[in-house]
């Protein structure tokens, strides 16, 4: 059976460098990294220098980076200690944010009686800057505002260093979850006055269970995770040392060759929307991400011109002709409710269609391309496949 992967947006396949890379730390700097002897050094010198190098690709200060087991641990850090350490009383974020965001917030309403506000969205899912600068203006609590940079369903792209400036006009702290698009934009923190971001090292082709925080430095950030005073006191346990060098290792290598896998994929992904739309007349695009200019280049959210009865058996199909897609973000696979991003943004008429989320890399190819469409055509003109 032909194996396809198209759900890059969920998880990346590790790049051989990585493999390597971690195989060789597991094997010879297995010391922990607190520990003063030589074994512990050495182990420390090489988590510093993996800090330091991610720190250099986003530019900023090595101490400004944290190492977490993931984007999830990153954003819990920061928008737990923002109300917990720093006094934010009111967060404004959007309803289509990931379930990091979301259900985090969920829970800060009700420990600590924070004020949540979502920001209006337009018909294909952006966020309303105008709706964003009144909601600043209209409050004189200390206040948070948390949007992500690429949305992990649609593509859709904020304007990252529109809303940080926005936020430091109105005095407020601006965090972003920027785990669809470190490793795949290029972002300059210095340039974007943004506060906090999160990133985790499996969608940049790194591995899985490690990630980290960016969080601008005299923050007054505090611990999540107890115990030791691992990561500046700000996330206690021993280092996943053999991760760590390779989320480095893969984050070095994403932005060496960002420029021509961005091209590839680019490509890859317009042959992709040309294939569908000429086979499938009826055929959307979610969100933004038809338009190239406003959402990732990693991504189409699609969706197909199938009867809702038919629709049910299209993931199985798929699935059984070895084509590994999404049909929503991987976190809320066997939900109830299909996905909330989609709820929020397509009219009923369109919910009741399948909406299918390709995402791709550098190691797909148009072939892949040709035999998924393919697939669809003979399950939409015969039903099964």
């Amino acid at each position: 059976m032909k194996k396809v992967y198209f759900d890059s947006a969920a998880t990346t396949k590790p790049r051989d460098e990585v493999i390597n890379c971690i195989t060789e730390v597991l094997k010879t700097e297995y010391g922990n990294p607190s520990s003063t002897h030589s074994y512990g050094r050495s182990s420390k010198s090489l988590l510093e220098n993996a800090r330091k190098e991610i720190a250099k690709l986003l530019n900023v200060a090595a101490s400004e980076i944290i190492f977490t087991s993931g984007g999830t641990e990153a954003d819990n850090l920061i928008l737990n200690g923002a109300v917990r350490d720093l006094g934010v009383k009111r967060i404004i974020s959007s309803r289509i944010e990931h379930h990091a965001i979301l259900h985090t917030l969920d829970w800060l309403q009700q420990e600590y009686k924070v004020q949540v506000d979502f920001v209006n969205l337009t018909a294909c899912g952006y966020v309303d800057y105008d709706h964003l600068e009144n909601l600043l203006a209209d409050t004189t609590e200390k206040t948070l505002v948390s949007l992500m940079h690429v949305n992990n369903e649609v593509g859709n792209l904020l304007d990252l260093k529109r809303v940080a400036l926005l936020c430091k006009e109105h005095n407020a702290l601006f965090h972003s979850d920027t785990v669809q698009s470190v490793g795949h934009f290029e972002l300059d923190f210095k340039e974007i006055p943004i506060d906090f971001a999160a990133a985790a090292a499996h969608k940049f082709h790194g591995p899985k269970g490690a990630g980290f925080a960016f969080i601008r430095k005299n923050s007054g950030l505090r611990a999540l995770i107890h115990g030791g005073e691992q990561e500046r006191g700000l996330r206690a346990g021993t280092e996943a040392v053999y991760a760590i060098a390779g989320m480095a290792e893969a984050l070095k290598i994403s932005y060496q060759n960002l420029e021509k896998e961005r091209n590839y994929i680019t490509g890859l992904k317009e042959y992709f929307k040309e294939q569908l739309s000429s086979n499938f007349p009826n055929v959307k695009f979610n969100g933004g991400c038809g338009d190239n200019e406003q959402s990732t280049y990693t991504l189409l959210n699609v969706c197909l011109p199938i009867s809702a009865e038919k629709a049910m058996l299209l993931l199985f199909q798929l699935d059984l002709k070895g084509i590994a897609c999404s049909k929503g973000s991987a976190c809320q696979s066997g939900a109830e409710g299909g996905s909330h991003v989609l709820n929020e943004i397509l009219s009923d008429e369109d919910l009741s269609k399948p909406s299918i989320r390709f995402s791709f890399s550098s190691f797909n190819k148009k072939e892949e391309v040709d035999y998924v469409v393919g697939v669809l055509k003979e399950f939409i003109d015969n039903g099964v496949g």
